[in-house]
Protein backbone atom coordinates (compact mmCIF):
# COMPACT_ATOMS: atom_id res chain seq x y z
CA UNK A 1 0.00 0.00 0.00
CA UNK A 2 1.58 2.95 -1.14
CA UNK A 3 1.89 6.67 0.52
CA UNK A 4 1.05 10.01 -1.55
CA UNK A 5 1.09 12.22 0.94
CA UNK A 6 4.05 14.83 0.05
CA UNK A 7 6.61 14.84 2.83
CA UNK A 8 6.27 17.21 5.46
CA UNK A 9 8.69 20.61 4.84
CA UNK A 10 11.69 20.32 6.99
CA UNK A 11 12.54 22.66 9.35
CA UNK A 12 15.44 24.09 7.22
CA UNK A 13 13.42 24.14 4.41
CA UNK A 14 10.78 26.70 5.88
CA UNK A 15 14.19 28.52 7.72
CA UNK A 16 15.15 28.89 3.84
CA UNK A 17 12.34 31.16 3.40
CA UNK A 18 13.84 34.00 5.56
CA UNK A 19 17.16 33.84 3.35
CA UNK A 20 15.28 37.04 1.23
CA UNK A 21 15.92 40.70 1.03
CA UNK A 22 13.24 41.90 3.04
CA UNK A 23 13.73 39.39 6.23
CA UNK A 24 17.42 40.26 6.23
CA UNK A 25 17.32 43.45 5.93
CA UNK A 26 14.74 43.08 8.86
CA UNK A 27 17.37 40.97 10.86
CA UNK A 28 19.95 43.79 10.57
CA UNK A 29 17.61 46.77 11.45
CA UNK A 30 16.86 44.33 14.42
CA UNK A 31 19.98 44.19 15.84
CA UNK A 32 20.70 47.11 15.27
CA UNK A 33 18.11 48.62 17.48
CA UNK A 34 18.76 45.71 20.49
CA UNK A 35 22.82 46.85 20.04
CA UNK A 36 21.37 50.17 20.47
CA UNK A 37 19.87 49.27 23.37
CA UNK A 38 22.61 47.92 25.43
CA UNK A 39 24.82 50.36 24.42
CA UNK A 40 22.12 53.28 25.95
CA UNK A 41 21.51 51.12 28.94
CA UNK A 42 25.68 50.35 29.79
CA UNK A 43 26.31 54.29 28.75
CA UNK A 44 23.50 55.52 31.39
CA UNK A 45 24.50 53.28 34.28
CA UNK A 46 28.00 53.99 33.82
CA UNK A 47 27.63 57.93 34.06
CA UNK A 48 28.18 60.08 36.67
CA UNK A 49 24.47 60.93 36.96
CA UNK A 50 21.14 59.91 35.51
CA UNK A 51 19.70 61.05 32.61
CA UNK A 52 15.96 61.28 33.07
CA UNK A 53 14.94 60.67 29.25
CA UNK A 54 17.37 58.01 28.44
CA UNK A 55 14.33 56.01 29.81
CA UNK A 56 12.28 57.11 26.03
CA UNK A 57 15.21 55.58 23.87
CA UNK A 58 15.71 52.60 25.60
CA UNK A 59 12.68 51.28 26.37
CA UNK A 60 10.57 53.15 24.13
CA UNK A 61 12.51 53.98 20.88
CA UNK A 62 14.60 50.93 20.84
CA UNK A 63 12.21 48.70 21.38
CA UNK A 64 10.22 50.03 18.80
CA UNK A 65 12.59 49.73 15.66
CA UNK A 66 13.19 46.35 17.14
CA UNK A 67 9.74 45.45 16.75
CA UNK A 68 9.70 46.73 13.45
CA UNK A 69 12.79 44.93 11.95
CA UNK A 70 10.98 41.94 13.12
CA UNK A 71 8.09 42.67 11.36
CA UNK A 72 9.73 42.91 8.27
CA UNK A 73 11.95 39.49 9.17
CA UNK A 74 8.37 38.08 9.25
CA UNK A 75 6.83 39.93 6.09
CA UNK A 76 9.76 38.62 4.56
CA UNK A 77 8.90 35.13 5.36
CA UNK A 78 5.20 35.15 4.53
CA UNK A 79 5.74 36.76 1.60
CA UNK A 80 7.63 33.73 0.13
CA UNK A 81 5.70 31.09 1.35
CA UNK A 82 2.31 32.83 -0.42
CA UNK A 83 4.92 32.25 -3.68
CA UNK A 84 5.52 28.32 -3.04
CA UNK A 85 2.08 28.07 -2.26
CA UNK A 86 0.79 30.35 -5.33
CA UNK A 87 3.01 27.82 -7.17
CA UNK A 88 5.22 30.49 -8.73
CA UNK A 89 7.46 27.45 -7.85
CA UNK A 90 7.69 23.93 -7.23
CA UNK A 91 10.26 24.00 -4.60
CA UNK A 92 12.11 26.53 -2.12
CA UNK A 93 14.99 25.88 -3.97
CA UNK A 94 14.75 29.45 -5.08
CA UNK A 95 14.38 31.61 -1.78
CA UNK A 96 17.49 30.76 -0.93
CA UNK A 97 20.28 33.55 -2.15
CA UNK A 98 22.87 32.00 -3.88
CA UNK A 99 26.13 34.05 -3.65
CA UNK A 100 28.64 33.52 -6.15
CA UNK A 101 32.09 34.91 -5.01
CA UNK A 102 33.55 34.03 -8.82
CA UNK A 103 30.61 36.53 -10.35
CA UNK A 104 31.83 40.27 -10.07
CA UNK A 105 28.00 41.62 -9.20
CA UNK A 106 27.32 39.21 -6.18
CA UNK A 107 30.82 40.27 -5.00
CA UNK A 108 29.73 43.74 -5.61
CA UNK A 109 26.03 42.76 -3.91
CA UNK A 110 28.04 40.99 -1.12
CA UNK A 111 30.17 43.67 -0.52
CA UNK A 112 27.45 46.67 0.03
CA UNK A 113 25.18 44.69 2.22
CA UNK A 114 27.58 43.71 4.42
CA UNK A 115 29.02 47.23 4.19
CA UNK A 116 25.70 48.77 4.90
CA UNK A 117 24.88 46.35 7.59
CA UNK A 118 28.25 47.53 9.44
CA UNK A 119 27.52 51.49 8.52
CA UNK A 120 24.14 51.06 9.98
CA UNK A 121 24.98 49.53 12.95
CA UNK A 122 27.99 52.16 13.39
CA UNK A 123 25.16 55.26 12.71
CA UNK A 124 23.03 53.46 15.00
CA UNK A 125 25.89 53.33 17.58
CA UNK A 126 27.03 56.81 17.14
CA UNK A 127 23.21 58.35 16.57
CA UNK A 128 22.29 56.39 19.82
CA UNK A 129 25.38 58.02 21.64
CA UNK A 130 24.75 61.59 20.43
CA UNK A 131 20.91 61.43 21.19
CA UNK A 132 21.83 60.45 25.31
CA UNK A 133 23.61 63.40 25.18
CA UNK A 134 21.76 65.65 23.96
CA UNK A 135 18.87 64.44 26.33
CA UNK A 136 20.76 64.96 29.14
CA UNK A 137 20.98 68.93 28.39
CA UNK A 138 19.28 71.49 30.26
CA UNK A 139 17.53 72.79 27.42
CA UNK A 140 16.35 69.22 25.69
CA UNK A 141 14.62 68.93 29.97
CA UNK A 142 13.08 72.09 29.00
CA UNK A 143 12.55 72.95 25.33
CA UNK A 144 11.35 69.49 23.83
CA UNK A 145 8.36 69.28 25.70
CA UNK A 146 7.34 73.09 24.93
CA UNK A 147 3.91 73.84 26.08
CA UNK A 148 4.16 71.85 29.45
CA UNK A 149 7.56 72.37 30.74
CA UNK A 150 8.29 76.09 29.26
CA UNK A 151 7.10 77.81 32.44
CA UNK A 152 9.73 75.90 34.73
CA UNK A 153 12.24 76.02 32.60
CA UNK A 154 12.06 80.01 31.81
CA UNK A 155 12.07 80.12 35.32
CA UNK A 156 14.94 78.20 35.71
CA UNK A 157 16.91 80.21 33.62
CA UNK A 158 16.31 83.11 36.13
CA UNK A 159 17.15 81.02 39.18
CA UNK A 160 20.07 80.89 41.38
CA UNK A 161 20.46 77.18 40.31
CA UNK A 162 20.89 78.38 36.54
CA UNK A 163 23.82 76.94 36.29
CA UNK A 164 22.90 73.05 37.88
CA UNK A 165 21.85 70.25 35.65
CA UNK A 166 18.37 69.44 36.15
CA UNK A 167 18.68 66.23 36.31
CA UNK A 168 21.06 67.18 39.68
CA UNK A 169 18.02 67.83 41.75
CA UNK A 170 15.15 65.87 39.78
CA UNK A 171 17.26 62.62 40.09
CA UNK A 172 19.77 62.57 42.62
CA UNK A 173 22.16 59.54 43.34
CA UNK A 174 20.63 55.80 44.04
CA UNK A 175 19.13 53.16 42.16
CA UNK A 176 16.24 53.12 42.94
CA UNK A 177 15.71 57.00 41.38
CA UNK A 178 17.36 55.50 38.20
CA UNK A 179 14.57 52.67 38.08
CA UNK A 180 12.22 55.12 38.56
CA UNK A 181 13.19 57.86 36.60
CA UNK A 182 13.21 55.89 33.45
CA UNK A 183 9.91 54.62 33.97
CA UNK A 184 8.90 58.54 34.43
CA UNK A 185 10.19 59.56 31.27
CA UNK A 186 7.98 57.30 29.33
CA UNK A 187 4.85 57.66 30.97
CA UNK A 188 5.75 61.93 30.66
CA UNK A 189 6.72 61.05 27.24
CA UNK A 190 3.03 59.54 26.69
CA UNK A 191 0.81 62.25 28.30
CA UNK A 192 2.48 64.66 26.05
CA UNK A 193 1.68 62.82 23.22
CA UNK A 194 -1.66 62.25 24.62
CA UNK A 195 -1.78 66.09 25.57
CA UNK A 196 -3.68 65.61 29.07
CA UNK A 197 -0.35 66.72 31.31
CA UNK A 198 -1.48 68.73 34.19
CA UNK A 199 -2.38 72.98 33.52
CA UNK A 200 -0.05 73.85 35.90
CA UNK A 201 1.88 71.35 36.24
CA UNK A 202 1.86 70.21 39.90
CA UNK A 203 3.66 68.02 42.11
CA UNK A 204 1.72 65.27 43.09
CA UNK A 205 4.28 62.43 43.96
CA UNK A 206 3.87 60.90 47.15
CA UNK A 207 7.29 59.10 46.77
CA UNK A 208 9.09 62.23 46.31
CA UNK A 209 12.44 62.28 47.33
CA UNK A 210 13.68 64.04 50.50
CA UNK A 211 15.40 67.44 50.06
CA UNK A 212 18.65 65.81 52.03
CA UNK A 213 18.86 63.07 49.28
CA UNK A 214 19.09 65.90 46.81
CA UNK A 215 20.04 69.54 48.29
CA UNK A 216 22.08 68.52 50.44
CA UNK A 217 24.49 67.03 48.07
CA UNK A 218 25.88 70.34 47.29
CA UNK A 219 24.03 72.70 50.63
CA UNK A 220 25.38 72.08 53.90
CA UNK A 221 22.62 71.62 56.45
CA UNK A 222 24.19 71.70 59.54
CA UNK A 223 26.43 74.05 58.78
CA UNK A 224 25.85 77.65 60.94
CA UNK A 225 25.25 80.64 58.61
CA UNK A 226 24.31 82.98 61.49
CA UNK A 227 22.73 86.49 60.30
CA UNK A 228 22.45 87.61 56.62
CA UNK A 229 21.54 91.12 55.85
CA UNK A 230 19.24 91.82 53.08
CA UNK A 231 17.72 94.76 51.38
CA UNK A 232 14.44 94.91 49.79
CA UNK A 233 13.55 97.73 47.48
CA UNK A 234 9.49 98.43 46.93
CA UNK A 235 7.76 101.56 45.62
CA UNK A 236 4.34 102.78 46.44
CA UNK A 237 1.12 102.57 44.03
CA UNK A 238 0.87 106.18 44.23
CA UNK A 239 1.84 108.74 41.52
CA UNK A 240 4.97 109.70 42.63
CA UNK A 241 6.30 105.88 43.27
CA UNK A 242 7.36 106.51 46.40
CA UNK A 243 10.13 104.19 47.56
CA UNK A 244 10.27 102.15 50.21
CA UNK A 245 13.10 100.45 51.40
CA UNK A 246 13.48 97.79 54.37
CA UNK A 247 16.78 96.56 55.37
CA UNK A 248 16.64 93.90 57.67
CA UNK A 249 19.40 91.03 59.50
CA UNK A 250 17.81 87.65 58.86
CA UNK A 251 18.40 85.18 61.76
CA UNK A 252 19.33 82.52 59.46
CA UNK A 253 21.55 80.72 62.46
CA UNK A 254 21.78 76.75 62.02
CA UNK A 255 20.79 73.69 63.55
CA UNK A 256 24.04 71.63 64.78
CA UNK A 257 25.35 72.69 68.05
CA UNK A 258 29.04 71.18 67.10
CA UNK A 259 28.76 73.81 64.48
CA UNK A 260 27.09 76.74 66.10
CA UNK A 261 23.81 77.95 68.39
CA UNK A 262 20.93 75.75 67.18
CA UNK A 263 18.66 78.74 66.51
CA UNK A 264 17.21 81.26 63.93
CA UNK A 265 15.67 79.96 60.51
CA UNK A 266 17.53 76.94 60.00
CA UNK A 267 16.99 75.51 63.42
CA UNK A 268 13.98 74.19 61.75
CA UNK A 269 16.22 71.59 60.25
CA UNK A 270 15.63 68.03 61.18
CA UNK A 271 19.09 67.97 62.63
CA UNK A 272 18.93 69.18 66.28
CA UNK A 273 15.15 69.70 66.57
CA UNK A 274 12.59 67.33 64.97
CA UNK A 275 9.66 69.04 63.41
CA UNK A 276 6.46 67.26 62.21
CA UNK A 277 3.40 68.54 60.65
CA UNK A 278 -0.08 67.48 59.13
CA UNK A 279 -1.35 69.15 56.13
CA UNK A 280 -4.76 68.99 54.83
CA UNK A 281 -4.39 70.31 51.48
CA UNK A 282 -1.80 68.91 48.38
CA UNK A 283 0.25 71.85 48.49
CA UNK A 284 0.42 72.67 52.41
CA UNK A 285 -0.70 75.52 52.49
CA UNK A 286 -2.99 74.73 55.46
CA UNK A 287 -1.09 73.25 58.20
CA UNK A 288 -3.21 73.00 61.63
CA UNK A 289 -0.83 70.60 63.51
CA UNK A 290 2.64 70.45 64.19
CA UNK A 291 4.92 68.77 66.87
CA UNK A 292 8.11 69.48 67.75
CA UNK A 293 11.24 67.29 69.69
CA UNK A 294 13.83 68.90 70.92
CA UNK A 295 17.37 67.74 71.09
CA UNK A 296 16.32 67.34 74.83
CA UNK A 297 13.33 64.69 73.83
CA UNK A 298 10.70 67.01 74.78
CA UNK A 299 7.93 66.70 72.80
CA UNK A 300 5.68 69.73 72.11
CA UNK A 301 2.56 69.57 70.08
CA UNK A 302 0.55 72.72 68.44
CA UNK A 303 -3.01 72.71 66.58
CA UNK A 304 -5.09 75.15 65.77
CA UNK A 305 -8.49 75.84 67.27
CA UNK A 306 -10.95 73.91 64.83
CA UNK A 307 -8.45 71.36 64.26
CA UNK A 308 -9.49 68.72 66.63
CA UNK A 309 -9.30 65.56 64.11
CA UNK A 310 -7.48 62.31 65.67
CA UNK A 311 -3.88 62.90 64.44
CA UNK A 312 -3.48 59.31 63.61
CA UNK A 313 -6.37 59.49 60.31
CA UNK A 314 -3.89 61.44 59.19
CA UNK A 315 -0.49 61.42 57.78
CA UNK A 316 2.38 62.83 59.63
CA UNK A 317 5.49 64.70 57.34
CA UNK A 318 8.82 65.07 58.70
CA UNK A 319 9.79 69.17 57.83
CA UNK A 320 11.70 69.57 54.78
CA UNK A 321 14.15 71.83 52.96
CA UNK A 322 11.30 72.00 50.37
CA UNK A 323 8.84 72.72 52.44
CA UNK A 324 9.48 76.18 52.81
CA UNK A 325 12.38 76.43 49.93
CA UNK A 326 9.49 75.21 47.34
CA UNK A 327 10.57 77.41 44.26
CA UNK A 328 14.45 76.79 44.36
CA UNK A 329 14.55 76.98 41.14
CA UNK A 330 11.49 77.55 39.33
CA UNK A 331 10.16 80.90 40.88
CA UNK A 332 7.38 83.32 39.55
CA UNK A 333 7.45 86.91 40.45
CA UNK A 334 4.19 88.30 41.60
CA UNK A 335 3.43 91.59 39.68
CA UNK A 336 4.37 93.68 42.43
CA UNK A 337 7.50 92.18 43.22
CA UNK A 338 8.49 92.13 39.47
CA UNK A 339 7.63 95.87 38.92
CA UNK A 340 9.64 96.44 42.17
CA UNK A 341 12.78 94.51 40.81
CA UNK A 342 12.22 96.57 37.20
CA UNK A 343 12.71 99.71 39.05
CA UNK A 344 15.20 99.31 41.62
CA UNK A 345 17.21 98.11 38.67
CA UNK A 346 16.35 101.30 36.34
CA UNK A 347 14.39 99.07 33.76
CA UNK A 348 11.47 101.12 34.14
CA UNK A 349 11.83 104.83 35.13
CA UNK A 350 10.29 105.84 38.95
CA UNK A 351 9.46 109.52 37.34
CA UNK A 352 6.60 108.14 35.44
CA UNK A 353 3.69 109.11 37.12
CA UNK A 354 1.53 105.94 38.34
CA UNK A 355 4.07 103.36 36.74
CA UNK A 356 3.81 100.95 39.14
CA UNK A 357 0.22 100.81 39.68
CA UNK A 358 -0.17 100.90 35.44
CA UNK A 359 2.33 98.28 34.84
CA UNK A 360 0.95 96.05 37.50
CA UNK A 361 -2.52 96.50 36.35
CA UNK A 362 -1.46 95.79 33.32
CA UNK A 363 0.11 92.46 33.84
CA UNK A 364 -2.62 90.67 36.33
CA UNK A 365 -5.43 90.61 34.07
CA UNK A 366 -6.82 87.51 32.09
CA UNK A 367 -5.39 86.76 28.93
CA UNK A 368 -5.85 83.63 27.07
CA UNK A 369 -2.76 83.61 25.21
CA UNK A 370 0.63 85.74 25.44
CA UNK A 371 0.14 86.60 21.55
CA UNK A 372 -2.92 88.39 23.39
CA UNK A 373 -1.59 89.64 26.89
CA UNK A 374 1.68 91.32 24.59
CA UNK A 375 -0.99 93.29 22.43
CA UNK A 376 -3.63 94.05 25.29
CA UNK A 377 -0.53 95.04 27.37
CA UNK A 378 0.50 97.68 25.19
CA UNK A 379 -2.79 99.07 24.32
CA UNK A 380 -3.56 99.30 28.39
CA UNK A 381 -0.03 101.97 28.71
CA UNK A 382 -0.58 103.37 26.02
CA UNK A 383 -3.93 104.28 26.91
CA UNK A 384 -2.61 105.18 30.04
CA UNK A 385 -0.31 107.48 28.66
CA UNK A 386 -1.31 108.97 25.01
CA UNK A 387 1.53 111.65 25.55
CA UNK A 388 4.27 109.83 27.22
CA UNK A 389 7.58 109.84 25.33
CA UNK A 390 9.06 107.13 27.59
CA UNK A 391 5.91 105.21 27.16
CA UNK A 392 7.90 102.36 24.43
CA UNK A 393 10.39 101.24 26.88
CA UNK A 394 7.68 101.20 29.93
CA UNK A 395 6.01 98.87 27.20
CA UNK A 396 9.06 96.74 26.27
CA UNK A 397 9.75 95.87 30.03
CA UNK A 398 6.31 95.27 30.89
CA UNK A 399 5.80 92.47 28.00
CA UNK A 400 9.17 91.48 29.16
CA UNK A 401 8.32 90.86 32.87
CA UNK A 402 5.23 89.13 31.43
CA UNK A 403 6.98 86.23 29.37
CA UNK A 404 9.10 85.18 32.15
CA UNK A 405 6.79 85.43 34.99
CA UNK A 406 3.25 84.49 33.22
CA UNK A 407 2.41 81.19 31.42
CA UNK A 408 -1.67 81.54 30.26
CA UNK A 409 -1.04 78.50 28.04
CA UNK A 410 -0.58 76.51 31.46
CA UNK A 411 -2.08 78.77 33.59
CA UNK A 412 0.99 79.18 35.51
CA UNK A 413 1.88 82.40 37.60
CA UNK A 414 2.82 83.17 41.17
CA UNK A 415 -0.75 82.34 42.21
CA UNK A 416 -0.49 78.75 40.97
CA UNK A 417 3.28 78.32 42.58
CA UNK A 418 3.33 80.14 45.32
CA UNK A 419 6.36 80.57 47.15
CA UNK A 420 6.67 80.14 50.52
CA UNK A 421 10.11 81.64 51.73
CA UNK A 422 8.66 84.91 53.62
CA UNK A 423 5.20 85.79 53.98
CA UNK A 424 4.61 88.81 52.00
CA UNK A 425 2.95 87.01 49.10
CA UNK A 426 1.84 84.32 50.05
CA UNK A 427 1.59 82.83 53.61
CA UNK A 428 4.55 80.85 53.49
CA UNK A 429 5.90 81.29 57.10
CA UNK A 430 2.99 82.01 58.47
CA UNK A 431 1.50 79.11 57.86
CA UNK A 432 2.44 77.95 61.36
CA UNK A 433 4.02 81.52 62.98
CA UNK A 434 0.84 83.15 63.05
CA UNK A 435 0.17 83.09 66.46
CA UNK A 436 -3.12 80.74 66.36
CA UNK A 437 -0.94 77.17 66.71
CA UNK A 438 -1.33 76.78 70.74
CA UNK A 439 0.01 74.13 72.61
CA UNK A 440 -2.27 71.80 75.10
CA UNK A 441 -1.78 74.39 77.62
CA UNK A 442 -4.57 76.73 75.17
CA UNK A 443 -2.28 79.72 75.80
CA UNK A 444 1.28 79.34 74.03
CA UNK A 445 2.01 80.05 70.28
CA UNK A 446 4.60 78.53 68.01
CA UNK A 447 7.29 81.10 68.32
CA UNK A 448 7.77 83.64 65.80
CA UNK A 449 4.48 85.56 65.43
CA UNK A 450 5.82 88.66 66.60
CA UNK A 451 7.61 90.28 63.44
CA UNK A 452 11.68 90.36 65.03
CA UNK A 453 11.32 86.72 66.24
CA UNK A 454 12.92 85.69 62.29
CA UNK A 455 14.65 89.05 61.01
CA UNK A 456 15.33 92.28 62.71
CA UNK A 457 14.43 95.67 60.84
CA UNK A 458 17.75 97.97 60.70
CA UNK A 459 16.15 100.21 58.72
CA UNK A 460 13.23 101.00 56.80
CA UNK A 461 12.18 104.19 54.88
CA UNK A 462 13.86 106.44 51.57
CA UNK A 463 16.83 109.01 51.53
CA UNK A 464 17.58 110.07 55.05
CA UNK A 465 15.19 107.86 56.68
CA UNK A 466 17.73 104.96 55.58
CA UNK A 467 20.35 106.41 57.19
CA UNK A 468 19.13 105.60 60.47
CA UNK A 469 20.51 102.58 60.75
CA UNK A 470 19.22 100.83 64.27
CA UNK A 471 21.28 97.43 64.99
CA UNK A 472 18.93 96.61 68.10
CA UNK A 473 16.39 97.21 64.97
CA UNK A 474 13.35 99.35 64.81
CA UNK A 475 9.44 98.31 65.00
CA UNK A 476 8.22 98.15 61.08
CA UNK A 477 6.29 100.57 59.81
CA UNK A 478 3.27 100.17 57.20
CA UNK A 479 3.39 103.29 55.63
CA UNK A 480 0.32 103.81 53.17
CA UNK A 481 -2.19 101.89 55.93
CA UNK A 482 -2.43 101.01 59.52
CA UNK A 483 -0.50 97.46 60.18
CA UNK A 484 -2.59 95.31 63.13
CA UNK A 485 -2.20 91.85 61.32
CA UNK A 486 0.74 89.50 60.81
CA UNK A 487 -1.01 87.93 58.26
CA UNK A 488 0.46 90.00 55.55
CA UNK A 489 -0.37 87.99 52.26
CA UNK A 490 -4.24 88.58 53.04
CA UNK A 491 -3.73 92.23 51.22
CA UNK A 492 -0.45 91.63 49.93
CA UNK A 493 -1.73 89.08 47.50
CA UNK A 494 1.08 89.89 44.62
CA UNK A 495 -1.77 92.58 42.73
CA UNK A 496 -3.60 93.86 45.56
CA UNK A 497 -1.84 97.54 44.92
CA UNK A 498 -3.01 97.46 41.23
CA UNK A 499 -7.13 96.97 42.29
Amino acid sequence: MSDDTPPAKSTSTRLSRLRNWLSLSGAVLSFSAFFAFVLLFAVDLMAAHANPYMGILAYVVAPMFLLLGLAMVIAGYILETRRVRKGLADDDSHLILHVNLARKRDRRLLVGFVGGSLGFIFLTAFGSYETYHLMETNSFCGETCHTPMEPEYKAYQHSAHANVDCVACHIGPGTTAYIRTKINGVKQMYHEVMGDFDRPIKIRNPNLRLAQETCQTCHWSQKHIGDVHKTFKHFLSDEANTPFTVQMILKVGGSDPVKGPVQGIHSHMNVSNKIEFIHTDEDRLSIPWVRVTDSNGKVTEYRTEEFKDDISKHEIRNMDCMDCHNRPSHKFLSPNAAVDQSMANGRIDPSIPWAKKNVVKALVQNYATREEAQQKIEASLRADYPNEKRVDSLIAEAKAIYKVNFFPEMKADWRAHPDYIGHKDSNGCFRCHDGKHLASDGKTSIKGSDCNACHIIVSQGAGKELEKYAPAGVPFIHIDSEFSDPSCADCHNGQAQAE
